[in-house]
């Protein structure tokens, strides 16, 4: 993959971050690197693995015009990134946790492809919790391609074994050791089919067997030790460990 000397300068620090386990300044806007160049990023450092999926981001019409976008954004999902009960928070830099759904593509998702045909390629949702690992921190401004190019702080991902039937209503409650961090309505989500349009349109399609976790409707929130559980449609649960 041919990068500038920008993004390749961004990428090692992506890298070097993740491998020392140590925050690094955002550097995108000193290093004139927009949204196509963090893209590129993005790709090369998962370059070798297995796309498995994909995450949304800044699904939120405020969220994306603080980091002056129109759009979601979005990161990649790989192998090896499907979590199971417990996960170990220090496999992530500056854990937090977001609340969930996410959907199973039955059938592939070419480019084109109008709302009501992709809803109808669904082949299940599922409760989903979102890992968060941010290589970012210190001095210097935080932009969307920063964002980006770190995979849109992809580090894992919890995922549900209770297929969930519509219609999807109700909020996503999580819980941590019996308390109440944060919840957000299903409905925040937005329209699903639209939401894969989109994605399909800009990754160039979208396959089957493919996950997409399509964003929260609720806050992040530091994961720390203990017990989580999502509460979700239909009365569905979703309970695992945290371990330091």
């Amino acid at each position: 993959m041919d990068l500038n000397d920008g993004e390749k300068d961004l990428l090692e620090r992506i890298r070097e971050a993740r491998e020392s386990h140590k925050t690094t300044a955002p550097k995108a806007e000193e290093l004139m690197i927009d949204v196509d160049g963090a893209y590129r990023v993005q790709a090369a450092l998962g370059e070798g693995r297995e796309v498995i999926g994909y995450k949304l981001g800044l699904i939120k019409p405020e969220g994306q015009a603080q980091m002056g976008v129109d759009s979601p954004i979005y990161g990649r999902a790989y192998e090896g990134m499907i979590l199971e009960s417990p996960v170990l928070l220090s496999s992530f830099l500056q854990p937090q946790f977001e609340p969930e759904l996410a959907v199973v593509l039955g059938e592939n998702l070419p480019p084109g492809t109008l709302p009501g045909a992709a809803h109808a390629a669904i082949g299940g949702t599922y409760l989903a919790i979102d890992f968060l690992s941010n290589v970012w921190g210190g001095d210097g401004t935080l932009t969307v391609a920063d964002v980006i190019a770190n995979n849109v702080a992809g580090g894992g991902f919890l995922l549900g074994e209770q297929l969930l039937s519509e219609p999807l209503e109700g909020n996503l409650r999580l819980y941590h050791d019996g308390h109440l961090l944060t919840e957000g309505p299903v409905g925040g989500l937005g329209n699903i089919g639209e939401r894969l349009v989109w994605l399909s349109e800009t990754v160039g399609g979208l396959e089957a067997g493919q996950t997409v976790f399509l964003g929260t409707p609720a806050a992040a929130q530091e994961a720390v030790a203990g017990t989580i559980e999502l509460h979700g449609p239909n009365g569905s649960v979703l309970v695992a460990d945290l371990q330091e």
